[in-house]
C-alpha cells in the first residue's frame, strides 16, 4: 500500500517538472536569461584620405633593345646581366672571318679599278681615247669603293656597343650562338633607371570619378594638377619616393574599356628595375565622410551588413554600401545615417533579434583594438 502511494507522488512530480521548465524558458526556476554585453558605436563623420589601387608595370625612362645588325656567331660576351654600362661601351663581338675575307676581295677590286682609271687618264689627255671611257672606268672605281665600304661597315657592326647609359638586362644568347638582324629576341636590353615609368590603367568609371576630382578645364590642365601617387612594391612594402602622373591617353581602349596612365618615379637607389611590377596608389579625398569600423561589418552573399541597435536594445541586420576602406575604417555611401548605433565588435557571435546589453564606446577604440591584435 505504501509502495503504491510513493509511486503516485513520483508520477505527479514527473508531470510538474516539465511544465515548470517550459514556463521558465528552459531555465531553472529562479534564474532569468541575461542579455550579453556588446560594445556599440555610433556612425560618425570625418575627413578621410583613401587610396585606390591599380596594377602597374615598371620600365626605365630610357629602355633600348640591343640587336645585331649583321649575321654571325657570337665570339665574345663582354658584359654580364645587371651591369652598369656607358654609351658606346662594347657589349658583344661577332665572328668576322668571312667578312674579313670579303673585305680583302673588295679591296683588291678597288685596286684594280684604280689602276684602270690611272691608265686611262693620260690617254684621254692625249686624245687617244674618248672621255666616256674614262668616266666609265671612274664609275667602276666608285662602285668598287662602295662595295668595300659596305663590307668594312659590316665588320664594324660585328662589334656591338651600348646605345645608351644604363643597366644591362637579361642576355639570352651566349658565346657561340648564331644571331642575325631578323631575330625576334634582342641580344639584351639596356635601360636607364635613374628615373622609371610606371604604367597603369583605370576603368571608365574610376577614370571619370578621378578626373572630376582634379582641377582643370581640359585633360592637359588636369594632368598638370594630378596629385602625387604612391607605389607598392611586389613584397607589399611602400616605395619611399612619390610619383608624378605625366600622361593620360586620349581615348578609352575599346578592347579593355580602360584609360592608360604613365607616372614617373625617381629611382636614386636603383631599387626599381626595368620589367618590375607593383601597385599604384592613387589618393582620393573624402571630406566629411560617414565612417564606421570595418570590424563592425560582416558579409553575406557578397554584401556587407551591420547590426543596428534598436530602442529596446535588440539588434537587426541591415546592408550597407562602402566606397573605400582606410586604416580599418569603411567610408559608407548608403545604408546607415550619422549617429545611428551599431554593434561595434562581436558580430560573429550575434544573431538578428537577440537582445544585448549595449556598451557604448568610440570608433577609435574599436579600430585601435583591431590594430593591437594584428600588430
Amino acid at each position: 500500500m505504501r509502495t503504491k502511494t510513493i509511486l503516485k507522488y513520483m508520477v505527479a512530480i514527473a508531470g510538474i517538472v516539465p511544465f515548470l521548465t517550459s514556463c521558465n524558458g528552459g531555465q531553472p526556476q529562479g534564474q532569468q536569461a541575461m542579455a550579453m554585453p556588446f560594445p556599440t558605436v555610433k556612425a560618425g563623420k570625418k575627413d578621410v584620405m583613401a587610396y585606390k589601387r591599380f596594377p602597374a608595370s615598371i620600365e626605365g625612362v630610357v629602355s633600348s633593345d640591343v640587336r645585331a645588325k649583321v649575321s654571325g656567331y657570337i665570339q665574345d660576351v663582354l658584359v654580364d646581366e645587371g651591369e652598369n654600362v656607358r654609351k658606346g661601351q662594347v657589349l658583344f663581338r661577332l665572328e668576322t672571318l668571312s667578312l674579313s675575307q670579303d673585305a680583302e676581295a673588295a679591296k683588291a677590286q678597288v685596286d684594280v679599278a684604280q689602276v684602270e682609271v690611272d691608265k686611262l687618264v693620260p690617254l684621254v689627255e692625249k686624245g687617244i681615247i674618248s672621255q666616256i671611257q674614262l668616266q666609265t672606268a671612274k664609275a667602276g672605281l666608285a662602285q668598287a669603293k662602295s662595295n668595300y665600304n659596305s663590307i668594312t661597315a659590316n665588320i664594324g657592326y660585328a662589334t656591338i656597343k651600348s646605345p645608351v647609359d644604363g643597366v644591362v638586362g637579361s642576355i639570352p644568347f651566349r658565346k657561340g650562338a648564331l644571331v642575325s638582324a631578323t631575330d625576334a629576341t634582342p641580344l639584351t636590353n639596356v635601360s636607364s633607371i635613374d628615373q622609371v615609368y610606371a604604367f597603369f590603367s583605370m576603368n571608365e568609371k574610376d577614370f571619370i570619378s578621378f578626373t572630376r576630382s582634379v582641377e582643370g578645364k581640359t585633360l592637359d590642365d588636369k594632368a598638370k594638377n594630378m596629385p602625387k601617387v604612391k607605389l607598392l612594391l611586389a613584397d607589399g612594402s611602400e616605395y619611399e619616393e612619390e610619383g608624378t602622373i605625366e600622361t593620360i591617353t586620349g581615348q578609352i581602349d575599346p578592347q579593355t574599356g580602360t584609360v592608360s596612365f604613365r607616372a614617373t618615379f625617381p629611382n636614386p637607389t636603383g631599387l626599381l628595375r626595368n620589367g618590375s611590377s607593383g601597385t599604384i596608389l592613387v589618393p582620393e579625398q573624402y571630406d566629411d565622410a560617414l565612417v564606421i569600423p570595418a570590424l563592425s561589418t560582416f558579409e553575406q552573399q557578397g554584401k556587407k551588413f551591420v547590426y543596428i541597435v534598436a530602442d529596446n536594445d535588440s539588434i537587426y541586420s541591415r546592408s550597407v554600401e562602402s566606397v573605400a576602406e582606410v586604416d580599418n575604417l569603411l567610408v559608407i555611401s548608403d545604408g546607415i545615417k550619422e549617429n545611428e548605433e551599431i554593434l561595434g565588435k562581436g558580430v560573429g557571435k550575434a544573431r538578428p533579434g537577440m537582445k544585448i546589453a549595449p556598451q557604448p564606446t568610440s570608433i577609435d577604440s574599436i579600430v585601435n583594438s583591431f590594430n593591437t591584435v594584428f600588430k
